[in-house]
């Protein structure tokens, strides 16, 4: 991912920001400076906070990305999956009902969401939802779509 431009954003953006992933994940991120990332061949935009790209605008609308949420561990739009489903979801796959043991009640249909792994609450990606938070577990049927995973270009990028 080549960077096209990168500026500081000002202290209204950066409380909007903030206010913002409160809201949503119940998270406030701390950080001294903030900067917005634009690529060249990719239409997404990032903010780095002290340099760690930790929110990530999907469909225009700013997220934690696996690197943040890990750092700022949410509690509000997650999804948990078992260890058999560990593997897939790292690789970039969609997210299944049978891997899921707990999603928040908190979750409606096309919220972005956090998914992590049950044995350590470990990051493994960020998806959008398709149905409820309380109908997320159960026997079949996909129930997130994965838009940033471990591993990909998202969160291999360095400043």
């Amino acid at each position: 991912m080549e960077v096209k431009s990168r500026h500081h954003l000002r202290s209204d953006d950066v409380s909007a920001l903030e206010s913002d992933l409160s809201e949503k994940l119940g998270v406030t991120p701390d950080g001294d400076t903030y900067e917005r990332v634009e690529f060249e061949d990719a239409d997404r935009e990032v903010i780095l906070i002290d340099g760690e790209p930790q929110v990530a605008f999907f469909d225009e609308v700013p997220f934690l990305t696996v690197r943040g949420a890990n750092a700022y561990e949410p509690e509000q739009r997650l999804v948990t999956v078992d260890a058999g489903a560990i593997s897939f979801v790292s690789d970039g796959a969609d997210v299944m009902r049978p891997g899921i043991t707990e999603a928040t009640g908190d979750i409606s249909p096309d919220d972005l969401v956090v998914i992590a792994e049950e044995s350590h609450g470990k990051v493994l990606a960020i998806g959008r939802a398709r149905v409820e938070g309380s109908e997320m577990a159960g026997n079949e049927g996909k129930v997130v779509d994965s838009l940033h995973h471990v591993g990909d270009e998202l969160y291999e990028f360095t400043a």
